[in-house]
């Protein structure tokens, strides 16, 4: 009797998840190099996954989820209600970084700064 293999759709595919993982590596700011570096792997296999030419294990895409601070569902483009501020700017992103570290008085102190100044540069504008 012959085996009959039947095909998965899957919801996305490795091109996607590949491009996904891109666009969140530079929105936290983070080149190839420094990714790898925080993965404990070579500069060439992130390349290798952010163009979509090897397909990603679980335990990958939960290592590169916990090294991008984000989710699975993020990586897989599977919609999510979570919301991240992307930062086109590599400087502004580390520093949306550094911010998220501060206690919450200091960055509420930070961020009132911020706001103020915001504000007065609009109305000066």
């Amino acid at each position: 009797m012959p085996i009959v293999q039947k095909s998965v759709a899957l919801p996305v595919n490795e091109k996607a998840i590949g491009r996904r993982l891109r666009e969140l590596r530079e929105s936290r700011g983070l080149t190839q190099v420094e990714l790898a570096a925080k993965l404990k792997t070579k500069q060439a296999l992130v390349s290798a996954y952010e163009l979509g030419n090897i397909r990603m294990h679980g335990a990958l895409i939960a290592a590169f989820a916990q090294a991008l601070d984000a989710t699975s569902d993020e990586i897989l483009c599977i919609e999510s209600k979570r919301r991240s501020v992307k930062a086109n700017d590599r400087r502004v992103a580390r520093l949306l970084q550094d911010i998220n570290v501060l206690s919450k008085r200091e960055r509420d102190t930070l961020l009132k700064t911020i706001a103020h100044f915001v504000r007065g540069a609009r109305t000066a504008a």
